[in-house]
């Protein structure tokens, strides 16, 4: 399957200062978005994700290597046919109401006249924006504004689709439903990058993480199988009742608060043997997860490796 979107070695250099050595924000980065996919990029803070979104959405040039959308460079494949970008803070003229934001965005998008005003209807019902239409940009809230970015992204049927922190400020209602939006926003033709740093929904959305440190591609996880757990893990585990006799199965247990205490256990063996003991006791479990996600430990791990 050609990819939509490919980095074959692609590298930048920032030189700020001529008298100190450049920057290397990227390098040696390989990575391609499938059509019909969602990949997500993760990594910690200077890692390269800002510029390696920056040079697919054009506004800077990579220093070596290739960058191709659906076999063009990226200015001249958005110049032809755009692509639907969600930066990760949203703003735009105080003054601006939700719906007068939306015709503008949707007038420099291209929109046909005639469908720029079912368009912005159709985004804002989807964004749950009808009875915000009047209210100024100014008053609205981190979770309006960013679910406002979000409709502008979405004012035209992309084949490309860009989403930068996408669920920063969301409570967890709009949290649950844009996991919705991203099931539908799936097309076999399109492609959709995710960079966040939340990685408990990169899980949930993605097909493929990719995961970023010191300008490099550490790891590409495929999410979309069962990740496996590590032999020693951490977990959460939620006690109706019975709270004081976990210690008796399972040491060094820490109280989180509201009925959730993190346990250890060398093995699932173990674990399921300690829970069968709880059980035993008379212990009422309400619930257990891992106390990190398998991404999140997969994360760790390719990060630390870079650091050793």
């Amino acid at each position: 399957m050609i990819p939509l979107v490919e980095f074959r070695g692609v590298a930048k250099q920032y030189r700020a200062n001529p008298f100190r050595p450049p920057v290397r924000a990227l390098e040696d980065v390989w990575l391609d978005v499938r059509p019909g996919e969602v990949l997500g990029i993760a990594g910690p803070n200077g890692a390269g994700k800002s510029t390696l979104i920056s040079i697919l959405l054009g506004y800077v040039r990579q220093s070596a290597g290739v960058v191709l959308v659906d076999g063009l460079p990226p200015r001249t494949y958005i110049e032809r046919n755009g692509i639907g970008y969600l930066s990760e803070l949203v703003d735009v003229d105080p003054r601006w109401t939700v719906s007068e934001a939306l015709t503008r965005f949707a007038t420099l998008g291209g929109v046909p006249d005639a469908l720029i005003r079912l368009r912005s209807q159709q985004v804002m019902a989807k964004l749950g924006l009808e009875e915000l239409g009047d209210r100024r940009f100014k008053h609205l809230s981190k979770g309006n504004k960013q679910r406002l970015g979000l409709a502008q992204a979405l004012l035209r049927e992309e084949k490309v689709l860009i989403l930068d922190e996408p669920t920063h400020g969301l409570d967890p209602v709009w949290l649950f439903r844009f996991r919705g939006i991203v099931a539908e926003l799936r097309r076999p033709g399109r492609a959709i990058l995710i960079a966040s740093h939340n990685l408990e929904e990169l899980e949930r959305l993605c097909d493929r993480v990719a995961i970023f440190d010191r300008g490099r591609v550490q790891r590409v996880v495929e999410v979309t199988r069962v990740l496996p757990q590590q032999a020693e893990s951490l977990y959460r585990l939620t006690v109706a009742r019975g709270a004081e006799r976990l210690a008796e199965v399972f040491p060094g247990i820490e109280d989180l608060g509201r009925g959730d205490w993190a346990v250890y256990a060398p093995s699932l063996q173990a674990l399921n043997e300690g829970l069968a003991a709880l059980i035993e006791r008379g212990v009422l479990i309400a619930g257990i997860a891992p106390a990190r996600s398998a991404l999140e430990l997969e994360f760790h791990d390719a990060v630390a490796e870079v650091a050793v």
